[in-house]
């Protein structure tokens, strides 16, 4: 029954998103450029010093972040992955976009964060609330570098995400309201870094696509990319794969992932105008999803 009414919820989900721009629901939602362009790994990269993806002259290294533990150990956070960062960077730029402000507000319970993600709080190891928190986490903490070289010119730059925070929740009890908002202030240069460019996305969208990584991915790169194509555009599944799924084990294995994703895309995008042939993406000249301005 529980599935029944799952899959019934997601069909009308779809239809609304198919039916209602997201500009008239009041749900557009931004995605910081730089990481539309290269991204966070899928999967945890395990203990790694660092993590890197490139896009053309443009590439991203992460690195995780430390911290002292009660006993006073020092404890490797781990570099942030999946789709549990995701969701957090598209509130955190969503907000950014919004306020103007570097401190932002995160509610007073743990479970009014959590729907604003589009997450339902579950307990235990494996729990929503776990995962939630392991990943902002090593989101709060990695060291980013952003650097873009090419003929006549060497940008590079550092970033710490979160410069302070403030979390008051209790994850025993989720829904509890306490006496102070949680709120985290972002460094001034990943501050900045959010509000270059911010790509406009639809945030039903991201949060119909949070079984796949990917997915979410690929949808914000194409709402990007399709924003300014004027003319059929052929990618290979290589250049897609080494910046997006550089953890697949070979091409074939992520074109044909990539094509999957796809499809899910295009089921709540109708006029994504694409074509697979043989080693390749190729991209038409299409409406995006969510125009650059919006009212």
């Amino acid at each position: 029954m529980s599935r029944q009414l799952s899959l019934k919820r997601r069909v009308e989900t779809i239809q609304e998103i198919r039916s209602v721009p997201a500009q008239m629901r009041g749900d557009v939602g931004y995605m910081a450029y730089v990481l539309v362009q290269t991204t966070l790994p899928h999967s945890d990269p395990g203990d790694v010093p660092a993590y890197g993806r490139s896009s053309g002259d443009l590439s991203l290294v992460v690195q995780p972040g430390y911290f002292l533990d009660r006993r006073g150990q020092l404890v490797c956070a781990g570099i942030p992955y999946g789709v549990y960062p995701r969701l957090i960077l598209l509130w955190i730029t969503t907000e950014v976009v919004r306020t103007r402000n570097r401190t932002l507000k995160l509610g007073n319970s743990l479970s009014e964060f959590m729907h604003e993600l589009g997450l339902v709080p579950t307990g235990g190891q494996w729990g929503t609330i776990s995962r939630l928190r392991d990943q902002m986490n090593r989101l709060f903490r990695a060291r980013i570098s952003i650097s873009s070289v090419g003929p006549g010119k060497s940008l590079m730059q550092d970033i710490t995400p979160v410069k302070s925070q403030r979390l008051w929740w209790d994850p025993k009890r989720p829904e509890e309201p306490l006496l102070f908002d949680s709120e985290i202030t972002l460094h001034e240069d990943f501050y900045q870094m959010l509000v270059d460019r911010p790509v406009p996305v639809d945030v039903r969208v991201l949060k119909d696509l949070t079984r796949s990584p990917l997915a979410i991915d690929l949808y914000c790169w194409l709402t990007y990319r399709v924003s300014y194509l004027k003319h059929e555009t052929a990618i290979s599944w290589k250049q897609l794969q080494e910046q997006f799924g550089a953890e697949y084990s070979d091409t074939r294995a992520f074109a044909r992932k990539a094509r999957q994703v796809l499809k899910l895309i295009q089921v709540v995008w109708p006029s994504l105008r694409y074509a697979t042939p043989k080693g390749r993406l190729v991209l038409y000249p299409c409406t995006p999803h969510v125009l650059k301005k919006t009212s």
